[in-house]
């Protein structure tokens, strides 16, 4: 327990990992839901000409697959908390606080922590056309990645145990 009147200090050791956390039967198609929510916000807010180009795309891969975003991070998932593991641990070890806060004090490292799993997929994928238009996007997916990161945070640290 910390000072009187303040929060309880988190454990520095937890029964599960967020990894375990966020891929729990019961939770993890609301976890996939909030951070396709995410998704949906982050294209929302773009701005500009390259806000557009993004919003009118979106709008076509949703329109020909409605559940592409969901499917997409639902295979993604594991992937995307083991690499957000080590952060979530570092997190928990400390003062209480809000994750994104946490998460966007460190954006290049988590930027790069995230991108690498999209990296690897993309790499491995048989299909030229998803690989190339992946390495289109992929100079901007940072810069997009680090802007999202007190969202993903957010959506994180609702389902975390």
């Amino acid at each position: 327990m910390g000072p009187v009147g303040s929060p309880p200090r988190r454990k520095a050791c937890c029964d599960h990992s967020l990894t375990t956390s966020l891929l729990d039967p019961e939770r993890s198609k609301a976890v996939v839901a909030d951070f396709a929510s995410v998704v949906d916000a982050e294209v929302k807010d773009k701005s500009g000409l390259s806000g557009t180009t993004i919003k009118a795309a979106y709008a076509m891969v949703k329109k020909a697959s409605p559940s592409v975003v969901e499917s997409a991070l639902t295979k993604l998932l594991p992937d995307f908390a083991a690499a957000l593991d080590p952060f979530w641990a570092e997190f928990a070890a400390g003062e209480p606080g809000d994750f994104g806060q946490f998460l966007s004090a460190r954006g290049d490292k988590v930027g790069d922590a995230l991108l690498a799993v999209t990296d690897q997929r993309a790499e491995s994928t048989n299909q030229a056309v998803l690989r190339k238009a992946y390495q289109g996007i992929r100079g901007k997916a940072k810069d997009n990645v680090v802007a999202a990161l007190p969202r993903v945070g957010a959506a994180v640290q609702k389902h975390a145990v």
